[in-house]
């Protein structure tokens, strides 16, 4: 069985850095078993009803502007799994999740800069799934664990987000020196906590009761934060939680990977 994660995407320019992170992206995507299918819920792609999509080849979506032109020449031609989708549909159905089949987006940078890290080859089948910040914590939960069953299946469900995530906040400078927010840390600290004895109950209630959870997860990037809880709902079967890369960029802009299950 496939473990789930949630993945952060940083900024844009991921796509064509060589640092840590993106070393460590690669050898995941090499250490990995090669999934059957890959489900992918992608912070920007907000829908106030579950979106799955239906696509038999995905262009490439650049949603930003004024990085370098070598980002506007990346293209990840995966691929839909029309399977993958019915069972995704069968499966929401089952558990009464309300949803609609989009057959026209492509992937967005939240999708394809972490799908390229991964398998760069785009030879696996992608079903991309929107994210509704404006869902409970408990039943962006609830779709993930309605899809749990995949993982058995050879589907790798992934998450794309961040969990400090303040573009209003990002020191560019200290980028070269290293520093780290301190309310950056201890916001990241008290989710490690939580994550990793499962609270679901504190987790749930975050906005209130996690240090400077105002400041990392502010009311217009909400829709970053909300993907982790439809990958540990797809991990609700095992429910353990490990944090298997954390660092910063721009002071606080947080790149964490969390393997669940």
């Amino acid at each position: 069985m496939l473990p789930s994660f949630f993945i952060a995407h940083g900024a844009p320019l991921l796509a064509i850095e060589n640092n840590e992170y993106t070393q460590f992206l690669n050898h995941l995507g090499i250490t990995l078993s090669k999934p059957k299918a890959i489900i992918l819920f992608s912070a920007h792609w907000e829908s106030n009803i579950q979106k799955v999509s239906s696509v038999n080849e995905y262009e490439t979506i650049y949603d930003f502007g004024g990085f370098s032109e070598d980002l506007y020449r990346i293209k990840y031609p995966a691929k839909g799994n029309e399977e993958i989708t019915k069972e995704i549909i069968q499966l929401f159905i089952n558990q009464g999740v309300p949803y609609e089949v989009d057959t026209n987006r492509g992937l967005d940078h939240g999708a394809w800069v972490v799908l390229r890290l991964l398998y760069p080859d785009a030879d696996i089948p992608v079903i991309s799934m929107s994210v509704n910040p404006y869902l409970s914590p408990e039943e962006q939960y609830k779709i993930g664990k309605s899809l749990s069953a995949l993982r058995e299946k050879d589907v790798l469900i992934v998450a794309s987000g961040g969990t400090v995530h303040n573009l209003r906040a990002l020191n560019w400078g200290k980028d070269t020196t290293g520093e780290i927010d301190d309310w950056a840390l201890d916001f990241d600290n008290w989710l490690s906590n939580h994550l990793k004895n499962w609270d679901v109950e504190s987790l749930f209630k975050y906005q209130t009761l996690a240090h400077n959870a105002n400041l990392a997860v502010p009311p217009y990037g909400v829709e970053h934060f909300v993907p982790i809880f439809y990958a540990m709902g797809a991990a609700d079967d095992q429910r353990t939680a490990k944090l298997l890369h954390r660092s910063y960029r721009y002071g606080n802009l947080s790149h964490s990977v969390w393997q669940f299950g």
